[in-house]
């Protein structure tokens, strides 16, 4: 972001899903009791088991993959320039020009009824980038396209982007 930018509206959500948290372990806690059983404890795994070295580093790995996915942040910044959803951690960022909106309002939905979950989607209603709650912002563009973004402060954001776009005409 430019040091000169004025930010109208900013807002970082985190994927709150204890049960994803929970089913995202699993594999490194397997691999972990694995390890241990062999390196630690010296009981080889299999006819053929693999090496130390492997089973530590993929170890290492997985519980590295694991703690990246549970600090995934989605990170929404409205400023008179610009609107930016970015899944931080992911590295996927979706920018629009308050200019390019045809039409906005505040929304309640069911994220995985209508988008199949959360996070950055793309289905047939549109690009959707949720990572809690049930209301957000849909964004009609004027280019045909439908963004939907979801928020905890639906209302504040709605807002910012009506100032942006006022702001940006002016």
């Amino acid at each position: 972001m430019a040091s000169g930018e004025s930010v109208l509206f900013r807002e970082e959500q985190s994927f709150p899903q204890l049960r994803l948290r929970i089913t995202l372990a699993i594999p490194p806690l397997i691999l972990g009791g694995f390890t241990f059983w062999q390196v630690v404890l010296g009981h080889p795994i299999g006819k053929q088991p693999p090496s130390n070295a492997s089973l530590i580093t993929l170890t290492i790995f997985l519980v590295i993959v694991y703690l990246r996915l549970v600090t995934v942040r989605l990170s929404t910044d409205v400023t008179p320039e610009r609107i930016r959803v970015r899944m931080r951690g992911f590295w996927r960022e979706r920018r629009l020009a308050p200019a390019d909106i045809k039409s906005m309002k505040v929304i309640t939905y069911d994220p995985i009824r209508e988008f199949g979950g959360y996070g950055i989607r793309k289905t047939r209603r549109g690009t959707v980038m949720i990572a809690r709650g049930r209301r957000g912002v849909r964004l009609e563009l004027s280019s045909g396209g439908v963004v939907v973004i979801g928020s905890t402060k639906p209302d504040e954001l709605l807002s910012a982007i009506r100032k942006a776009r006022r702001e940006e005409a002016s």
